[in-house]
């Protein structure tokens, strides 16, 4: 492998040479952008009641949960964009069916595009990283994927209104067809290299290369249970505690995922040029996050909230980096297989996060649910410290 391969190029070399993936990247998240967004409105068209529509969009997380476990293993058997283009496919196709827009075919738009997902997620951050090698550059090239998928959580709600005033939310979903097939097309002509040693390895014996991993995919599950489920319910503690309208409480959604994109940019960056140590740094971000997602849920002071709010998106965001570079520096041949197991982990934190929190919630209150998501922070910290033993134990044999 060439020296020029592993070179780590600048943040805007690099977001040109991953143009493509990163656009993928991006028109993943933008199906469900326009579900959230125009939920309401997509609800009264369908005849049903906005908690019930809503309510679909589990079934694409429990969707990517099955296909995400169950496939991992072979998506380390075909080029990666090959496999990404047949997950666009998928979303293209579920893009067409939600523009129905009757109920029963939302519940099939709401599988598909878990289902796509599932599939577009790894292997699209298993085909940045491979441009890169196995040297740090592949670390940021992955992490640039996630950290491109937050950005555009923040900013597609107005890219997909602004044309949704010329033809409506079923017209924002045709368009994300039409543009999810095009890239389908060209990631399909232009597949990149199938690892030859991935046939040589079995379907259970991918899950077997990932033991290892076991303390970095138990972080991945946690740390999005406590994150995820904190913000299933942080629209309702800025109502109830600070009397926030929608339209404001918008400016303090933004101020999260502003921090969270630019968290994991920065980590993302710093991981990559070896100026900071993922298994060092992520007990430190977790810890923080820790602290902070018992603290904001105590404060009674607007400001004090607002940095908590920022802090806690930053933490987490670098922690998130730290756990997918560790996954490509040390998952080899299965990089596929550990990146669409850690996707499946995340599906899972995601509802039992919200579930939890939901039961933290209701039997205690605020106080209640600083409790669960402080405990699953520590649970967490507990993997991540588990993670730096590992590591240095390693270090120490070598």
């Amino acid at each position: 492998m060439g020296a020029e391969r592993l070179a780590v190029p600048g943040d805007l070399r690099m977001a040109r040479q991953l143009g493509p993936v990163l656009l993928a990247s991006a028109v993943t998240l933008l199906p469900f952008t326009v579900f959230s967004t125009y939920l309401v409105h997509i609800a009264r068209d369908a005849g049903s009641g906005v908690a019930a529509t809503g309510g679909l969009r589990g079934l694409g997380g429990l969707a990517a949960l099955a296909v995400g476990a169950g496939l991992a293993p072979l998506l380390d058997r075909v080029a990666r964009l090959r496999a990404a283009a047949v997950g666009l496919v998928v979303l293209a196709l579920a893009s067409v069916v939600g523009a129905v827009g009757q109920f029963a075919a939302l519940v099939v738009f709401c599988l598909l595009v878990g289902v796509a997902m599932a599939v577009l997620n790894p292997a699209l951050g298993a085909a940045a990283a491979d441009r890169y090698g196995d040297g740090p550059a592949a670390g940021r090239a992955a992490t640039l994927v996630t950290a491109t998928q937050s950005l555009t959580a923040m900013l597609a709600a107005p890219v997909v209104a602004v044309p949704a005033m010329l033809w409506g939310w079923r017209g924002d979903l045709l368009a994300i067809a039409v543009l999810a097939a095009v890239l389908a097309a060209v990631f399909f002509t232009r597949p990149g290299p199938a690892v030859p040693v991935q046939v040589k390895v079995g379907y259970l014996a991918s899950y077997r290369k990932l033991a290892g991993l076991r303390p970095v995919l138990a972080v991945a599950l946690l740390r999005t249970a406590a994150f995820m489920g904190y913000l299933s319910y942080l629209a309702g503690f800025y109502d109830e505690r600070f009397r926030l309208t929608p339209g404001a409480f918008a400016l303090v959604w933004t101020l999260s995922g502003t921090s969270f994109f630019l968290g994991n940019l920065l980590a993302g960056r710093l991981l990559g040029a070896d100026r900071i140590v993922a298994h060092r740094v992520l007990p430190v971000a977790l810890a923080i996050a820790s602290a902070a997602v018992v603290a904001i849920f105590f404060t009674h002071v607007f400001a004090v909230a607002l940095v908590l709010t920022s802090l806690l998106a930053a933490s987490h965001a670098t922690a998130a980096a730290c756990v997918v570079t560790l996954l490509v520096r040390h998952s080899g041949d299965a990089r596929g297989a550990a990146l669409g197991v850690n996707g499946a982990a995340m599906s899972v934190g995601m509802f039992a996060g919200a579930a939890l929190g939901g039961v933290g919630l209701g039997f205690g209150g605020w106080p209640g649910a600083a409790a669960v998501f402080g405990g699953i922070s520590v649970l967490a910290l507990v993997a991540a410290l588990w993670v730096r033993h590992g590591e240095k134990s390693a270090v120490a044999g070598n």
